[in-house]
């Protein structure tokens, strides 16, 4: 094998190898309990889902208990089932009343606790999301934060309950948290200049011109490319030794 090809496998091989161990490091740096949002609009109802990692070797992930705010609490929380795993939501009274939608709320959900049976516990290398419906969301800009207690069936509770600074390294424990947004109407009530909707035909056109004639081009340097691939295939066929009979 010519040194040349050696060296070029060498460098593809070491190639391949760091990025895996760069993927395997932003996996594990990720490998913490996190909520997802499909609708964090302020004033409406979303679905929250935890991602839970079991990150212990020997033990398997028995409880989850996610605790609920009450300085911008829910009025409303419902669960997704999820098979093996019995849900319990808790409702309390709020510190102070607040007043949500022009209603005075002085109880809201406070916390809701998943058990699994043993059947059903999340093992080492695996995890489970958990979902909730829950609204009225809080005002546009509302940090809305979900620390979150993980029981493994050794003993350990591990709590996710640090909060992130904007700025500072990620604590090793962050609490699940996301910002609400605009109200929806807010976000999608804006029209459409009437200049921008007559210029539309025209820059559509000279998009559709750039696009055939880029084509053409295209074509004809593929043509090229294989062309050239050719004559290197030949030329590299020619000076190539012969084998000895």
């Amino acid at each position: 094998m010519k040194s040349s090809l050696r060296r070029t496998l060498k460098t593809a091989a070491a190639a391949t190898m760091t990025a895996g161990l760069l993927a395997a490091g932003a996996a594990a740096a990720s490998a913490h309990v996190h909520v997802d949002t499909d609708d964090p609009a302020a004033g409406g109802y979303s679905h929250l889902t935890f991602n839970v990692p079991n990150e212990s070797e020997s033990a398997k992930t028995s409880k989850l208990e996610v605790t609920l705010p009450t300085d911008t609490p829910f009025t409303s929380v419902s669960v997704k089932p999820v098979e093996g795993w019995k849900a319990v939501i808790t409702t309390s009274e709020l510190p102070k009343p607040i007043t949500i939608a022009g209603a005075t709320v002085t109880k809201a959900p406070s916390s809701v606790v998943w058990t699994a049976d043993e059947a059903h516990q999340i093992g080492p290398d695996e995890y489970q999301a958990f979902s909730l419906s829950v609204g009225v969301m809080p005002d546009a800009g509302t940090t809305v934060t979900l620390p979150t207690a993980q029981t493994y069936t050794d003993g350990t509770v591990v709590k996710w309950d640090e909060k992130t600074v904007e700025g500072q390294a990620e604590p090793e424990h962050p609490a699940p948290s996301f910002v609400t947004t605009a109200k929806d109407a807010d976000a999608h009530g804006a029209a459409v200049p009437a200049a921008a909707t007559t210029a539309a035909p025209s820059a559509a056109a000279a998009a559709s011109t750039t696009s055939d004639g880029g084509s053409a081009a295209g074509w004809i340097g593929l043509a090229a490319g294989l062309a050239g691939l050719a004559a290197g295939v030949t030329a590299l066929l020619r000076t190539r030794p012969s084998k000895v009979q």
